[in-house]
């Protein structure tokens, strides 16, 4: 396995080699990822280390997991040397002059002043400065060309010449990784995702530690299939890779799996403390999840990134006055944020304010177009209101961001359900449970759906409400739906069967309730019409501990119990009293 001082400096010559070619979102992952590596307790002083008190809350909680022997994965080859940066002389004062005028965003003047320069750092961010004015005049007429909901046709319009000089690059061998980056950049935005996987691969071999170029490649892996496929060299940042993508395709024990061993060497990091929170938030761990964020913003009390997750889980437990808290911190940090707008809106929603979440997530979309979690929520807070068509739209856009995002796919179920068209919801819902077969509450969704008395198609609705059962429905809703509809198909057997399940999951959660009075006077009926007499006279005693109309059910059994009784003296009678 690589060690510690390794990694630390193959970070920082990578900080400083982003940085200077403008990539800080890369520089400022490596710099995370840098103070997150343990310091030597011999080179230790408070002055320049804030892990003293060692609070992390994932350190503690894979304090007792042994560390695994590392995969064939993982083993480390012989370190990736670091590219040698070219004499300064060539391009020096010319390309200082353009990247301050990248830093002021006038990236037309960067690319203006490099035009004639030929090194390939020079060249690099005379491309990427031309890119992102292109983006950046894209922004400006989506919002000149604004349709509903922010629809716009607007396109980068730099792509083309970019694609025709960077290929032109590639084919005569002139072109540096964080060429090979760019052009993967470029082909995903045209389309050719193929292509851009080959490039970003290329990238992310020669120069391993460029996180924007694995994040990109990321997006391209829509299928584990995909994923497999890709020629990656063994490095420590493959791992980094496979975690984050593991978690995109909802394989989040693998991903788990990851970050457990990449605490080995990055034992503070902020980043993989909020990743495995992703994990544990998607397989509904929220009490856990809630922990560990509030350990993140304890140690990084200013973080805005990812707190939008940590308000969904608030949102979930419904904890009102935490929300609230945390909205108005991330407010006061930076409120101009999509991640803060989103908080809030979530806040507002609780509250029952649905204008105003849905005034939010839009002041969130303005502020990031490809925002998925405002598109998605924002469907949500129209279905409240049932405007289902502004619903509709919303869903929508949040499957051109995402076309993977189960919860965009289920959205367009319910709404359409909502209109009264159910083979339209059947297709969406069948769509969000290609995405998350494991699901109880999209199998659920879809038996509904079934059920509809458009469709009435029972035989394929009890089909999923077992779907439903052996994907760990926690509400007991399938097994409760799966006695009713046999008991309708007059299949009492089954009935019996799945009614004595839904009971014995009640009893062992202690629930009580309307749903366990019907199963309690479906077995016992059952029972004495098959002349069990004393299992039905079990049941029946315990509907006498029930009040009311229940009370005088219970007692009506118990009598054709006992008169059913008497037609068969050879069987053992309790007598009861009525």
């Amino acid at each position: 396995m690589v060690s510690k001082e390794s990694c630390r400096n193959e970070i920082r010559a990578a900080i400083r080699q982003l940085s200077d070619r403008c990539l800080y979102s890369a520089a400022k992952w490596a710099g995370e990822q840098l103070v997150g590596i343990e310091q030597d307790p011999s080179n230790f002083t408070p002055s320049n280390t804030r892990f003293q008190r060692g609070s992390s809350s994932i350190r503690r909680r894979f304090s007792t997991i042994s560390t695994p022997q590392p995969s064939a994965g993982f083993s480390q080859p012989p370190a990736t040397p670091l590219p040698q940066e070219e004499d300064e002389v060539i391009d020096g004062d010319l390309y200082l002059l353009a990247k301050s005028y990248f830093d002021c965003r006038e990236y037309r003047r960067a690319s203006h002043v490099l035009r004639d320069q030929m090194s390939n750092k020079s060249l690099f961010l005379r491309c990427y400065a031309l890119y992102l004015a292109g983006e950046k005049r894209k922004e400006e007429e989506m919002i000149e060309l604004e349709g509903p909901l922010g629809k716009s046709d607007a396109i980068n319009r730099e792509l083309v010449s970019l694609e025709r000089e960077l290929s032109a690059l590639k084919r005569t061998g002139a072109i540096d990784s964080f060429g090979l980056y760019l052009y993967g950049v470029v082909l995903k935005e045209k389309g050719n995702e193929t292509l851009a996987r080959a490039s970003l691969v290329e990238s992310v071999n020669s120069y391993p530690w460029n996180w924007s170029a694995w994040s990109e490649l990321q997006s391209l892996c829509t299928s584990i299939e995909i994923l497999n496929s890709l020629n990656l060299n063994s490095h420590w940042m493959k791992e980094f890779f496979l975690g984050s993508a593991y978690q995109e395709l909802r394989m989040h024990s693998e991903s788990l799996a990851k970050y457990e061993y990449l605490q080995g060497i990055f034992s503070f990091s902020n980043y993989i403390q909020a990743q495995t929170a992703k994990a544990q938030y998607s397989l509904r761990e929220f009490d856990q999840v809630e922990i560990m964020f509030e350990d993140l913003l304890r140690n990084d009390p200013y973080r805005v990134e990812d707190m939008d997750l940590y308000s969904n889980v608030l949102y979930a437990k419904e904890a009102c006055a935490a929300l609230s808290y945390l909205a108005h911190k991330v407010f006061l940090t930076d409120k101009y944020r999509p991640e803060s707008c989103c908080i809030v809106g979530n806040y507002y929603s609780l509250k029952g304010q649905h204008e105003k979440a849905v005034m939010y997530f839009r002041r969130a979309l303005k502020l990031n177009k490809k925002y998925l979690s405002a598109w998605t929520l924002m469907g949500h807070e129209y279905v409240e209101m049932k405007n289902t068509s502004a619903a509709v739209d919303a869903y929508r856009r949040a499957v051109d961001v995402n076309p993977c995002d189960y919860r965009a796919w289920y959205g367009l179920g319910q709404a359409y359900e909502m209109m009264g068209m159910p083979f339209y919801a059947l297709h969406y819902f069948r769509k969000s449970i290609f995405f998350l077969p494991n699901d109880s509450r999209l199998w659920i969704a879809m038996a509904k759906c079934y059920q509809s008395e458009q469709l009435h198609m029972l035989e394929e609705a009890i089909k999923c409400y077992k779907r439903a059962v052996n994907c760990g429905d926690t509400e007991g809703i399938a097994l409760n739906q799966l006695a009713k509809l046999h008991q309708k198909l007059g299949r009492n057997e089954e009935a019996a069967f799945y009614f004595e399940k839904d009971l014995e999951r009640m009893d062992a959660e202690g629930l009580e309730g309307p749903n366990m009075f019907e199963a309690l006077v479906f077995l016992a009926t059952h029972l004495k019409t098959n002349k069990k007499f004393d299992e039905a006279e079990v049941y029946c005693t315990r509907l006498l501990d029930y009040s009311g109309p229940e009370k005088e059910k219970a007692k009506s059994l118990l009598r054709g119990i006992r008169m059913a009784q008497t037609d068969f003296p050879s069987m053992d009678m309790e007598h009861f009293p009525l």
